[in-house]
């Protein structure tokens, strides 16, 4: 009797990928057929709301592969929702995680499976290289993550993205986190579980553009800030008894000249810059805690994270 085989599912998350889907397919399919002997693999494709015709070219090889498994959102979700959509679903022995673009390469899987097997529950990708970047790129990256370093108490990997392979036991847990403003490549490093980093050089996009333009690097950056970290409250409260603390001393130094020199401190413009710095403070204080009241207000409404549309060759039951 033939033991049986360890199952290993790819969760991939894709939107507007058109021109690489071919391509991606291609080196996934040659993955499974040098791995067939060791691990029973499938991959789920989560279309986010593609507007070209990435789900179509998804959905022709879905029908004749019943290891290709298809998840259709009702619109553009986001990455982070693509992917957390896709762990929902996942049964398997162990998943990985890796986008579409090509730029990290599937063909790492094959290590990465063969390291877990040592006892790892995580085993993440770690960047050397990252060819088609710009400098202002890896320069606010590492930037980023030194900051994010500094300010949470959880040890976030640097120049590692959501490129990774989890156990069965890692999965469980992702899965009963529903937190709506996430950040994967910090929650996983938050449970603790034993990881070990596999260096690679990364690729250019194979094909297509960049979904990750300035401003949606900038909120991916926040919701990693305030969804793991109440430093900022801490900073904008510090700041505030500062200023009070020198306004103090300075009413009592204008107190002291007033009545007990000659002395007086003219000057109109140098009111007007403290009242207008000062009122700057407290707007970016309020920014501060609007930014997490709003997080509390969006996770208090208990809307699902995301919608499905439709599934293909892949049961419509999540695993709680």
């Amino acid at each position: 009797m033939l033991p049986i085989k360890n199952s290993l599912e790819v969760v991939i998350p894709v939107y507007n990928e058109d021109d690489g889907i071919d391509e991606l397919i291609s080196r996934l399919f040659k993955l499974r057929e040098k791995m067939l002997n060791q691990v029973e693999m499938n991959f789920i494709f989560v279309d986010d709301g593609s507007n070209d015709r990435s789900a179509e070219i998804l959905l022709n090889y879905a029908v004749k592969m019943p290891f290709i498994k298809i998840i259709n959102f009702s619109r553009n979700f986001g990455h982070q929702m693509a992917v957390t959509a896709g762990l929902d679903y996942a049964k398997a022995d162990f998943v990985a995680i890796l986008d579409a673009d090509l730029q990290d390469p599937p063909e790492l899987i094959e290590e990465m499976y063969a390291k877990i097997q040592e006892g790892f529950d995580v085993i993440y990708g770690k960047r050397l290289d990252r060819k088609g970047e710009t400098i202002f790129k890896r320069w606010t990256a590492k930037i980023f993550y030194n900051l994010i370093n500094r300010l949470c108490d959880v040890t976030i990997p640097a120049d590692a993205g959501d490129f990774r392979l989890v156990n069965i036991r890692v999965l469980k847990v992702l899965k009963q986190m529903r937190e709506r403003h996430r950040f994967i490549r910090g929650m996983i490093p938050w449970f603790g579980f034993k990881s070990y980093p596999i260096s690679y050089n990364r690729d250019e996009r194979f094909a297509g553009v960049t979904k990750y333009p300035l401003k949606k690097m900038i909120k991916f950056a926040k919701d990693a800030i305030f969804s793991f970290s109440d430093t900022p409250l801490k900073i904008a409260n510090f700041v505030g008894f500062t200023i009070v603390g020198v306004g103090i001393v300075g009413s009592i130094v204008e107190l002291y000249l007033r009545l007990m020199t000659t002395l007086t401190i003219p000057g109109i413009t140098a009111v007007i810059l403290t009242v207008v710095i000062l009122g700057g403070i407290q707007i970016i204080m309020l920014g501060i805690i609007g930014e997490y009241v709003g997080r509390i207000f969006e996770q208090s409404k208990g809307r699902p994270l995301y919608v499905v549309a439709k599934t293909e060759n892949i049961s419509n039951q999540q695993d709680a």
